[in-house]
């Protein structure tokens, strides 16, 4: 089954980023520059492997220690706990 046969008999649209509009997707755009800047950028690669190394090592930094200021100052997959726990987003200020 392809990804268009999977979408259609549940009634859900596919939508597109006009061409030169990235601002049309803004989360997605800020975390392609902060890879960019954070790996791509930084190092000169040898292979495909030592690029897929690097990206699975960003991402478990991006997603479980990386502080994110529109999250509240935590990470993602502590503010994602945040909302099924039901606890509060962000910190409390004293």
């Amino acid at each position: 089954m392809t990804f268009e046969q999977c979408c259609q008999p549940r009634g859900i649209e596919r939508m597109y980023i006009a061409p030169g509009k990235p601002d049309q997707n803004a989360f997605i755009e800020r975390c392609n520059r902060t890879y960019r800047n954070d790996g791509l950028d930084a190092y000169l690669f040898e292979s495909i492997g030592q690029v897929q190394r690097l990206t699975n090592g960003w991402l478990t930094v991006y997603n479980n220690e990386r502080p994110h200021e529109s999250l509240g100052c935590v990470p993602p997959l502590m503010f994602m706990s945040r909302q099924t726990s039901g606890a509060s987003s962000y910190p409390l200020s004293t």
